[in-house]
């Protein structure tokens, strides 16, 4: 719509003047608005914009045809944008509890959850929820992430759950209708139980992960139900220190047996059982254990850290103290990262799951599939790959040719002269590789079907391995 200079005036000065100034992050200066308008119409549309079709997405969203409808439109994203600024600059809650948990989720960069925590963050303004609930649901989400980043799930799930999580809030019962949906996700959206998390953790190498992540965990794990809160990240004086060191004195093969000091040397030097926290990392370095313990001033018997109360405990540092101390962190692990105490609660087993959120296909066959609503009866990896190919290509041909969808499938006219191992004829004139594992069918799917902006077209379902 055209807009007289009077009336572009007033939209900037009343709407996207202070649009622009809060959708920032403050710490770099960038600005996020884009990003902000994406999140908004993900959750306004339960459908996920290609980030170089946000304004396209908007204008077909919102067709305004007048000053009204314009105004309309923006004044919720106008008052929204107060919520995310938070969520970008968690230093701008007010409230001090509230304030640490978005400082986490923002440390865990748990941005796919932004189109759902804005709808939480606006019920908590206006009081649908207090905030008791709207902290909750905080842990709660960092729960759901934090244990599927421990098991190693992909994050590439996370988007399509946040989109429409909102959706099954029942806000006679806001948090648990918020945990009973994400408890009963099954395969690889699952929320992972506490023994696949124990176990994962218990050989995990969290020194190895990003800092922030690494210091995020320590940090959870010091501060847990503590009075005088610690802080660890960006504090020069607290360390992140190895019991058994990277690099041990020759002291330390005299203090365990052969075999031992092989095993903890490589597969538990990076584990959580071996990391601690100390004022002293540079003191301790890579003395025996009894002289870290001792040291004066520095040693784990002077520490009031959490973490070291147990390293006073010990005479020695061995496989047996590391599962001792392994059993001490992980009961912690599970009281902050909680399962959440549902009863009743199904399991979703139906199998049918967005190809994008599937598990790789590796010695797997298919039940069926469901492609723009129809079902294929189709078994077999090679057969869907063929049949959503060609569907694609019959509907718009010029998408392979304008982006890089004919190279990646080798699409030509002569299979001869290209190399072709196992040519496919796609129709009467072209034809593509056919001699590709699963894994890269299954890629070549999920590029094709993005470039098109169909993500939530494919549906598979795998057949059960008992069948």
């Amino acid at each position: 719509m055209g807009l007289s200079r009077a009336d572009q005036a007033k939209i900037y000065n009343k709407y996207w003047e202070i649009i622009e100034k809060y959708a920032k992050d403050e710490s770099t200066n960038v600005s996020k608005v884009s990003e902000y308008i994406r999140d908004y119409l993900t959750l306004e549309n339960k459908k996920i914009p290609n980030k170089n079709k946000v304004y396209n997405e908007f204008k077909l969203k919102y067709p305004t045809n007048t000053m009204e409808d314009l105004e309309a439109v923006l004044i919720k994203i106008r008052n929204w944008v107060y919520h995310y600024n938070k969520l970008l600059n968690p230093q701008n809650e007010q409230d001090k509890d509230i304030r640490i948990q978005l400082e986490y989720i923002n440390r865990l960069e748990i941005n796919v959850a932004f189109p759902f925590l804005l709808k939480v963050y606006d019920d908590y303004v206006t009081k649908i929820i207090d905030k008791a609930t709207f902290i909750d649901i905080l842990e709660f989400i960092q729960s759901y992430t934090w244990r599927r980043f421990i098991v190693g799930l992909p994050t590439n799930a996370l988007n399509k759950i946040f989109m429409g999580l909102y959706d099954k809030v029942n806000q006679s019962n806001y948090l648990e209708s918020v945990q009973l949906t994400l408890v009963s996700k099954s395969g690889i959206q699952r929320f992972p139980k506490d023994l696949e998390v124990v176990e994962a953790l218990k050989v995990k190498d969290v020194y190895g992960i990003k800092s922030k992540n690494r210091v995020y965990l320590l940090e959870r794990l010091e501060n847990h139900n503590n009075k005088e809160r610690v802080q660890i990240e960006n504090n020069t004086d607290i360390t992140i220190e190895h019991i058994f060191p990277q690099n041990p004195d020759v002291k330390w093969k005299q203090e365990l047996a052969n075999d031992e000091f092989v095993y903890i040397k490589e597969n538990l030097t990076n584990t959580i059982s071996n990391l601690t926290l100390s004022g002293n990392n540079g003191k301790l370095g890579n003395k025996i254990f009894k002289e870290k313990r001792d040291m004066k001033d520095a040693g784990y018997k002077e520490s009031r850290l959490w973490l070291n109360k147990d390293l006073a405990n010990y005479d020695k540092w061995g496989k047996t103290e590391l599962e001792k101390r392994f059993e001490r962190l992980s009961k912690r692990f599970l009281e902050i990262w909680k399962f959440p105490e549902i009863k009743n609660y199904v399991e979703d087993t139906n199998g049918e799951i967005n190809i994008f959120d599937a598990e790789e296909p590796k010695h797997k066959k298919l039940e069926y599939a469901i492609f723009f609503n129809q079902k294929l009866n189709i078994t077999q990896v090679s057969k869907l790959y063929f049949e959503v190919i060609r569907q694609l290509f019959d509907l718009q041909p010029e998408t392979f040719f304008t982006t890089d969808l004919a190279e990646r499938i080798s699409l030509t006219k002569k299979p001869g002269e290209k190399g072709i191992r196992r040519p496919i004829a796609l129709n009467e004139i072209y034809f593509m590789e056919g001699n590709i594992d699963n894994i890269g069918k299954f890629e070549r799917i999920k590029h094709a079907l993005t470039l098109y902006g169909f993500e939530d077209e494919l549906i598979i379902k795998y057949l059960e391995e008992n069948k």
